[in-house]
Order: structure tokens, then C-alpha cells, then sequence
């Protein structure tokens, strides 16, 4: 299957609050929560464990808070917790789609989910649990792309799928430049020189750091996660070659 591959048995997908959306201006879509899980679900079945980080920026980004004025402290914690609130809602669609399901949080919310603890993590995948990490790494200045890349060591990780709106890194934005060429693979040293932008300077060094291969991939297409498990050469693979 490539990388991933054949052997691939615990990936790490990284979701956007943004994903969530769909058409939709703020919040949670139904409809495409429901086809998110639909796809987890379906690649769950191959037997692949599965951890995911989920942003909240379809609620509050801390950062643009803070540009407003807010103090950028109280700011990612009010985004930490909008990853829960979207935590929530995907464990539900997973659950009623016949899926086992943990929310985890870095923060301490006992009342809605468990404390974010390694170990048990790694359990609940063996038991073949979908775990759904919230909260980022529970501190601020630290963005939901870092926590995916430090998730996806601390639980061994074959690779992060990180799922975006497009197919895959370009030269340009393809949204507004029509030509924009795409890469098929990428250096962490290219994302990094290039300005790249695909995940934040910490959480490529990371994952460079730790030999974790990246697969950027547009998730707005029916089936592309269980594409990409399968080894099809879609989207745009960052790694140490």
C-alpha cells in the first residue's frame, strides 16, 4: 500500500474544525460529520487503529481572538474548548454508525470525556476504540497541527493523514490560481524553506525529528481516506526522502 503500505495497522488523522462545516458559514454540518464518520468507519473496518486531532477554527480560533484584542491565553483556551465541542459530535456520528469511540481532552473535562492519559489511549486502540483527541496539547501558543504531531509519536504512529479542502500542497493556492502546480512529495525540509504553510514550523520539525510521514489529502472527496490507507497516490506526501 505504500505509506502508508500493507503493514500500516495506527494512523493518525488530523481533521479541521473547517472540515466540518461543509457549506455552512460556523458550526457543524450534519450531513458531512455523518460521511466523515461514514469514512473513518469504513477505514476502522480494515482493521486499522485509528487516533484523530480535531481543530475548532468552525467555532473560535484563539489566535484570531487575540488579533481582536483578546488575551491570547483565554483565547486558545475558549479554541481548546471548541475542539471538544466538535470531539463530541464526531464520537456521536462514529457511535451511531456502530463505531466504539473515546473522546480524550488535554484539558480536564471529566464531566463530558476522559483526561487525555498515553497509556490508556494506547489501550483503547488495541481494543480497537477510535480515539478522538481534544483540547490540542492543553496549552496555549501550541496549535491542533503540533498536538497531531506530538499525538502521533506518543502513541507510534505510522503516519499522519492530514485531510484539507484541496488535493494535496501546491506551488500557489489553488483555489484562486488555476495553474497552481501540486507537488507529489515534499521534503520537511521543502515545507519548511518553502514556506509552505501546510502544517506550523514546530510540527514539521517533530514529525522531521521523529521519521513520521505526513499525507496531505483533500477530504471533500467520497472515499480518499480509505484511498489514501489503500496506497493510492493521491494528494501530496511530506517526508525525510
Amino acid at each position: 500500500m505504500g505509506a502508508t503500505g500493507q503493514d500500516t495497522r495506527r494512523i493518525l488523522l488530523k481533521l479541521s474544525g473547517e472540515a466540518l462545516m461543509g457549506d455552512l458559514d460556523y458550526g457543524i454540518d450534519p450531513k458531512v460529520i455523518a460521511r466523515i464518520a461514514d469514512e473513518v468507519k469504513a477505514v476502522h473496518d480494515l482493521g486499522i487503529e485509528i487516533a484523530i486531532v480535531i481543530g475548532g477554527g468552525n467555532i473560535f480560533r484563539g489566535e484570531g481572538l487575540a488579533r481582536a484584542g483578546m488575551d491570547r491565553v483565554t483565547g486558545d483556551h475558549m479554541g481548546m474548548l471548541a475542539t471538544v465541542i466538535n470531539a463530541l459530535a464526531l464520537q456521536d456520528a462514529l457511535e451511531r454508525n456502530g463505531a466504539y469511540a473515546r473522546v480524550m481532552s488535554a484539558l480536564k473535562v471529566n464531566e463530558v470525556c476522559e483526561d487525555y492519559i498515553r497509556r490508556r489511549a494506547v489501550r483503547h486502540l488495541e481494543k480497537g476504540r477510535i480515539c478522538i483527541l481534544a483540547a490540542g496539547t492543553g496549552n496555549p501558543f501550541f496549535t491542533t497541527d503540533t498536538a497531531a504531531s506530538l499525538r502521533a509519536m506518543e502513541l507510534s504512529t505510522e503516519v499522519i493523514l492530514k485531510a484539507t479542502k484541496v488535493d494535496g500542497v501546491f506551488d500557489a493556492d489553488p483555489m484562486v490560481v488555476k495553474d497552481a502546480v501540486k507537488f507529489d512529495s515534499l521534503s520537511y525540509i521543502d515545507v519548511i524553506n518553502k514556506d509552505l504553510k501546510i502544517m506550523d514550523a514546530t510540527a514539521i520539525t517533530l514529525c522531521r525529528d521523529n521519521k513520521i510521514p505526513i499525507i496531505i489529502f483533500n477530504l471533500t472527496k467520497k472515499e480518499n481516506i480509505k484511498r489514501v490507507i489503500q496506497g493510492e497516490k493521491i494528494g501530496t506526501l511530506v517526508s525525510g526522502e
